[in-house]
């Protein structure tokens, strides 16, 4: 029998004073069994970092073809594909083909330092995508704001990333290695 997804809720205050969005989600998150605490909070990262009505959540780490956030247009076509982590460079290639942007949250250290020189060659050819870097330090706290019931508030302003329960938070100062965070919203 297949372990189920652990579902988590999320109430998300966003203030990006970079780009002048604000807004509230109620997100409900599925946890794949695999998938670690760290990952899931940098797919609601993502989420906060580029918010709108349209953006959601894709199947994850079950389906390989999907990106782990998306935002389609009113005609289904694909605007943003988000990956979190340390994507096949093929498949960011296919990714970049199918959507108008795509965006990836690098994360892990070392092995994310060691995957950005290996294909960074080849993924500074692809029109349209974004990298972004995220601190091992950084990720791990805000690791610790996950809650199978969270209640978070998000500010972004002049690129860093404060993200808050009310009783603690996490700094984020997400290093762009490629693209650009708001281009085409």
């Amino acid at each position: 029998m297949a372990i189920k997804p652990t579902i988590f809720k999320a109430d998300l205050q966003i203030a990006d004073m970079d780009r002048g969005y604000y807004g509230g989600h109620a997100l409900t998150l599925a946890r794949h069994p695999s998938e670690t605490d760290e990952r899931m909070m940098i797919r609601l990262l993502a989420f906060a970092l580029f918010a709108h009505e349209r953006l959601g959540f894709g199947k994850g780490l079950c389906v390989d073809d999907e990106p782990d956030l998306w935002r389609r247009d009113l005609t289904d076509a694909i605007e943003l594909w988000i990956d979190v982590g340390l994507p096949d460079e093929k498949w960011t290639r296919k990714a970049c083909g199918r959507a108008g942007r795509v965006a990836i949250l690098a994360y892990g250290g070392k092995p994310a330092e060691v995957w950005w020189q290996q294909n960074r060659n080849k993924l500074e050819r692809q029109a349209g995508l974004t990298v972004i870097e995220l601190a091992r330090d950084e990720t791990q706290a805000l690791t610790e704001l996950a809650n199978r019931t969270m209640r978070l508030q998000c500010t972004v302003q002049d690129g860093e990333v404060w993200i808050t329960d009310g009783q603690r938070g996490a700094h984020l100062r997400p290093r762009l290695l490629q693209g650009e965070i708001h281009a085409n919203h």
